[in-house]
């Protein structure tokens, strides 16, 4: 399907959430398969010289092909609920934020709470904001716990890009890494911890989109033959919308927050390609070292970077309780978001 022209443009930066909530643990699974840009000129027209310049990543992780995006949830949960010190049985909801779940039905985030023997636990899948179906993960958690009867949710945000991308593309087929992170949210007795602001926008545009496989195109062996179920990108307009987007979504928060964006301690941003991190430092004229780095020997792990981030910077303990951070993506659609929140 192709749309021309200009599409409505969606906005909404909203405040933050009275019940405070805290990053309690957060856990990360990266596959052991390693593979790297040499690897990929054995395949591809491609050299480590072009990919790393416009890219940046020298490196990327492979599922195998046995197992599927739970597993790697699965793996990414049990060091999380271990660092928070939560039984599964304890958890209120376990949210899975991916675009390449296991099936179309039954649920992801089903298999996972059955996995994990969480069995109280609502589930719930945040799928096709793709990228940023991990922010708009963190939203719908930070409102669960809004509710007095919810005091524990488990977020995996994970991706295996490997198994929708065309193993002869270019443009697609040296982004792309497999991972999965988690993390635990609880309530706290911190004042002023949780979600200060959010700022939301989308735009319709097919740049980044898998054609077939839904209802409009349905699977088919023309569809298969053709390619159609593996993911397509226009590099161009991906490129356009996050320089533009990611700075502008961040200032809105930070503003909504009341917080200056050069007093942000740190900016997680989606991983998408180091060059886009590097512009959107520089737009929004903070130091890069804020915003954290895994891109480069993870490549573009979907829903899962921002977290992979975040995940690097808990355990090196150099996020304190008071600091405020920003989570920010973009994802196809085009779906963006930026969320200010305070480190409890």
């Amino acid at each position: 399907m192709t749309v021309t022209g200009e599409q409505p443009l969606f906005h909404h930066t909203g405040a933050g959430l009275p019940v405070p909530f805290a990053v309690a643990g957060t856990g990360l699974h990266l596959p052991p398969a390693v593979v790297t840009n040499q690897d990929l000129t054995r395949t591809l027209d491609t050299s480590d010289a072009w990919i790393t310049s416009r890219t940046g990543i020298r490196e990327r992780r492979r599922l195998a092909p046995h197992l599927a995006t739970s597993d790697m949830c699965v793996a990414a949960a049990g060091p999380a609920l271990e660092a928070a010190g939560v039984a599964p049985a304890l958890l209120d909801a376990v949210v899975v934020a991916t675009y390449t779940g296991d099936q179309p039905l039954p649920s992801t985030a089903l298999i996972v709470k059955d996995a994990l023997g969480a069995h109280s636990a609502l589930a719930l899948d945040v799928t096709q904001a793709a990228c940023a179906s991990g922010i708009q993960a963190v939203l719908i958690a930070a409102h669960l716990l809004q509710n007095p009867s919810i005091t524990t949710v488990l977020l995996l945000a994970a991706d295996c890009a490997s198994r929708v991308t065309d193993p002869t593309d270019r443009t697609t087929g040296v982004f792309f890494g497999d991972a999965a992170a988690a993390v635990v949210l609880t309530r706290t007795d911190t004042s002023g911890a949780g979600l200060l602001s959010y700022d939301l926008g989308s735009q319709l545009s097919y740049g980044v989109q898998i054609p077939a496989g839904g209802s409009r195109r349905p699977t088919t062996a023309g569809t298969v033959a053709a390619g159609e179920h593996y993911l397509l990108m226009d590099g161009r307009a991906v490129w356009n919308a996050a320089t533009t987007r990611l700075p502008e979504s961040i200032t809105n928060a930070a503003r909504r927050a009341g917080v200056p964006v050069g007093r942000i301690r740190y900016f997680f941003l989606h991983q998408a390609n180091l060059n886009i991190l590097n512009e959107t430092t520089d737009a929004l004229g903070i130091p890069r070292e804020r915003a954290p780095v895994t891109v480069d020997r993870l490549g573009n792990t979907g829903s899962a970077g921002l977290f992979t981030a975040l995940h690097a910077t808990v355990t090196e303990g150099t996020l304190a309780p008071g600091d405020t951070y920003v989570l920010s993506g973009i994802g196809a659609g085009f779906q963006w978001g930026s969320l200010c929140l305070r480190h409890g």
